[in-house]
């Protein structure tokens, strides 16, 4: 039986990821899920991508704003800010208007990590959708990469494990692919072929595969980078051969049709399939 295993929620996008038993969803994903965001001078959004080390960022939310601490570094509250300072954010080929922090806060998160940095926060006022490209309709999007949610299942992460062990590597956890919901009970990459799934009470659209980047060798740890894998094992055998989605896959981008409560345990149904899955190169150095 397919169920719903697990829930995350990352508040600050790049940092530290909190689990969840249950959480209120909206048409933006998840409550309080990557509303916050750091960038450098320019307002390019900073990630693990160029900063590993904000792995270790640890991000408590509460009513009016964020707990914040890093080991070695000290704690912080950092309140919601008004939003009448405003600044212009890049994510990826996005602007957005965001509400900047306090100068104090972004003084002391520049101190942290070394580098002049600025905290945002996603307010009522801040405007995003999705890319058309992917979805017939309009539907808004935080700070996440491009979708509001991120699913993936325990069956491929262990048939992926299974494969780079086979290969004389060490099994990577769950958390290098920073997910939202994590399904349990379908057959390893079974969500290829899945268009339209139900969990709970609420429809989601599997409206494009997840291309994995150089996070996924991140330790969540220790934020430090840990070799090849898991990407050496997905660029040799979950290959796209579908040029609008290049790259290693693993887990599907999702955009709910409808807000709602999702609680882990929720009963999962596959609604629409998707006719052949998803297009894979031939795995490198096999013949079969």
């Amino acid at each position: 039986m397919l169920r719903l295993a697990s829930l995350h929620v990352y508040p600050v996008k790049g940092a530290r990821g909190a689990t969840r038993e249950d959480a209120t969803l909206g048409l933006a994903g998840l409550a309080g899920d990557r509303r916050w965001m750091l960038v450098d001078d320019a307002g390019r959004f900073v990630s693990q991508r160029e900063m590993p080390e904000l792995a270790l960022l640890d991000v408590q939310s509460d009513a009016d704003g964020l707990h914040l601490s890093l080991p070695e570094g000290g704690e912080r509250f950092v309140a919601t800010p008004d939003g009448v300072r405003r600044l212009a954010v890049r994510i990826w080929g996005d602007e957005v208007e965001a509400a900047g922090a306090a100068p104090e806060d972004d003084a002391a998160l520049s101190r942290w990590f070394g580098r002049s940095l600025r905290l945002v926060h996603f307010d009522d006022m801040s405007r995003r959708i999705v890319s058309r490209e992917w979805l017939d309709r309009d539907a808004p999007v935080g700070f996440a990469d491009g979708f509001p949610l991120l699913i993936t299942t325990e069956e491929s992460l262990r048939g992926l494990n299974r494969e780079i062990v086979t290969a004389g590597a060490e099994a990577v956890p769950m958390s290098r692919f920073r997910p939202n919901l994590v399904l349990q009970g379908a057959e390893p990459f079974a969500d290829d072929g899945w268009a339209t799934i139900r969990v709970g009470d609420v429809l989601f659209d599997l409206v494009k595969p997840c291309a994995r980047c150089v996070v996924t060798t991140t330790d969540q740890d220790t934020g430090t980078r840990e070799g090849p894998e898991p990407l050496a094992t997905l660029a040799r055998l979950r290959r796209s051969a579908d040029p609008r989605a290049p790259g290693a896959l693993f887990g599907w981008n999702a955009v709910p049709r409808s807000g709602g409560r999702l609680t882990v345990g929720d009963a999962v149904e596959i609604v629409a399939a998707r006719p052949g899955g998803w297009p894979l190169r031939a795995a490198k150095g096999r013949t079969d």
